[in-house]
């Protein structure tokens, strides 16, 4: 079976990828991870505009439904412009709430996430116990093993450096975040929170791609124009090959990842994750060994694609927990087969 977007699907990318060009993205990334949050949050804004947070929240709360293949066109357009702060996470946030129903939390804190004035992010059980942007986002949630969701206190601002976790992306500010407000308790949290997680999976690995997708075009442009012995260095065949080579690893994670979002099972999301994922990390080494030592300098904004390949490769699930996840799916519909 082909798959291709819709009509409808298309626009709603084309769009994204319109106001994002147009949003001197890499400026907003600089500001944000200089603790000025403004641009990232007035940016955070239009996107809300265009609905792109109501596909990750129920009807009743003012959102789209819960749409995870539109989403993960989004979210693609999202990594392709090197949007910064807690998107993933304020996506997950909404499934979570949603997810709870007619609970209190949901009618709380849905509206505000749906229409871009709030955002979120949080942990839950399984996964990193650090917060991303706990000290930019509005709302910082935590799922514990026992199935408690507290709205917790994060990290506030000013906040010596000692309180965070470094990351290799500058623009990725990590934190453990401290108890709080117990907002709801039981099996309905912990397996709301298991849909959260597995949605946050899902979303990564779309960041992921376009990430990788704009690496590889920006180092195909430079491939071009930069000259040696006389010629460009994209006619050089060994250049060829590495290109075409990246080229086909971020093809082949694709219908990975619209089979992920069509079906959201457990598997197909942590294939989807672990290919593209790779993908973007071997898109990164690409364009840093074509682009030489210019890579490294923060006045190239290849740098702010560059940083974020490793950390979106291993958040929301590492290769070696994707992997795992690959391999225990086929294991447990082989049991519903045989009892």
């Amino acid at each position: 079976m082909r798959f291709l977007p819709t009509d409808e699907q298309s626009d709603f990318a084309r769009t994204l990828r319109s106001l994002l060009g147009a949003a001197d993205v890499p400026a907003v990334v600089r500001a944000w991870a200089g603790g000025e949050h403004g641009p990232g949050r007035a940016l955070w804004s239009r996107l809300a505009g265009t609905g792109l947070f109501a596909l990750a929240a129920a009807e009743s709360y003012d959102g789209a439904g819960l749409l995870p293949l539109e989403l993960s066109l989004g979210f693609v357009e999202l990594g392709r412009a090197g949007v910064p702060g807690p998107v993933v996470e304020t996506a997950a946030a909404s499934v979570l709430l949603s997810e709870l129903g007619d609970e209190g939390p949901a009618k709380r804190f849905l509206p505000g996430l749906v229409a871009g004035g709030a955002s979120a992010t949080l942990t839950l059980p399984g996964g990193s116990p650090y917060a991303l942007d706990a000290d930019a986002a509005t709302y910082c949630f935590t799922v514990s093993a026992a199935g408690e969701l507290r709205l917790s206190e994060g990290v506030p601002e000013g906040v010596p450096e000692g309180g965070r976790l470094a990351s290799l992306d500058p623009a990725r500010r990590l934190s453990v975040p401290a108890g709080g407000e117990l907002l709801a308790a039981g099996p309905a949290v912990t397996a709301a929170a298991e849909t959260a997680a597995r949605w946050a999976r899902l979303l990564t690995a779309a960041q992921c791609l376009g990430v990788g997708e704009a690496l590889l075009a920006r180092t195909v442009e430079y491939a071009k124009q930069r000259t040696q012995f006389g010629a460009p260095i994209g006619s050089f065949q060994a250049v060829k090959h590495r290109l075409a080579d990246t080229l086909l690893g971020l093809e082949f994670a694709r219908p990975l990842l619209w089979a992920a979002a069509l079906s959201t099972a457990p598997g197909d999301v942590a294939a989807a994750k672990l290919t593209a994922g790779e993908a973007a990390y071997a898109a990164a080494r690409t364009a840093l060994q074509l682009h030489g030592a210019v890579g490294y300098t923060e006045e190239l904004d290849l740098s702010l694609w560059l940083r974020k390949a490793r950390p979106l490769r291993d958040a929301w699930g590492t290769p070696a927990a994707c992997r795992a996840a690959v391999l225990q799916a086929p294991m447990r519909a082989t049991r519903r087969v045989t009892t």
